[in-house]
């Protein structure tokens, strides 16, 4: 067990290596952040001019929201950048067999993989346009640090459903052969579903109520509603909490699942 542990440490390291050597890449990443933030901030406080306490957002929260989910997009790969085009291109050309043959688990390998990703791009990608929004513009951090620390319990939570959800995309492709239009579909679902273009909290009735059940809301809604203080305290950030972690469990569940008849499919051919 504790070499087990050990070697997912050594991958995520391994992750977070990887991707510190784009350095180019990881700067662009931080001023496309940072000049959208801008964007959206200015649209945000127009927005909230005229509607003051939309979605239950004061402007400095919806502010906060904007910024943080800015911080938040790389890590979470929410529109791109994580490790499922790579895995869908080794099963294209058939070096997943390779995978498949290492002492470890498919599905935590990856996992391994692309938390240490997203480790690397908080760092390098959050932290900038964070810092530049609150400089700029008056937010609604907490002060209270226990709410920071469930925060970034949530953050941890919602990376692990962001992985769960792109596995599933990576192992549709032992079917489809080619990812390209099922991750252009995942993106926009993404989008939309996260509440990175809006709080989830904006959209009204039943509809509204129905997009906050779904997975992607984990991703990104939830992290930021623990960070404003959204539910009724700790015990509303406790069930936030504990909506990331059932999704997280039923995706990577239903991963383990279908991996299980992908690697009937990979012997089957393979002979």
């Amino acid at each position: 067990m504790r070499q087990r542990v050990r070697l997912h440490l050594a991958v995520a390291a391994g992750g977070f290596r990887r991707y510190a050597t784009y350095g180019t890449a990881t700067a662009a990443g931080v001023f496309t952040n940072t000049a959208f933030g801008f964007i959206l901030a200015y649209t945000f406080i127009a927005l909230w001019d005229e509607r003051p306490g939309l979605g239950g957002y004061d402007q400095a929260q919806a502010l906060t929201f904007i910024w943080v989910s800015q911080s938040l997009l790389a890590a979470g790969a929410l529109i791109g950048g994580g490790f499922q085009e790579e895995f869908q291109e080794r099963v294209r050309t058939g070096d997943i067999a390779v995978d498949l043959y290492r002492p470890v688990d498919l599905q935590a390998w990856w996992l391994a993989t692309d938390l240490g990703r997203a480790a690397f791009q908080l760092v390098a990608r959050g932290v900038v346009p964070m810092a530049v929004g609150a400089l700029a513009f008056r937010l609604a951090l907490p002060a209270d640090p226990v709410r920071w620390l469930l925060f970034l319990v949530a953050v941890v939570l919602a990376l692990v459903v962001s992985f769960a959800v792109r596995y599933l995309l990576g192992l549709a492709a032992f079917w489809l052969m080619d990812g390209a239009g099922i991750n252009m579909v995942a993106t926009v679902v993404a989008i939309f579903f996260s509440g990175m273009l809006l709080p989830l909290t904006v959209f009204p009735g039943g509809f509204g109520e129905f997009v906050r059940l779904l997975p992607w809301a984990a991703m990104l809604q939830v992290p930021l509603d623990v960070l404003l203080g959204m539910g009724t305290g700790a015990g509303g950030a406790l069930r936030a909490l504990g909506f990331q972690a059932g999704w997280a469990l039923v995706l990577l569940g239903l991963g383990r699942l279908i991996q299980s008849a992908a690697t009937r499919k990979v012997v089957v051919q393979g002979g």
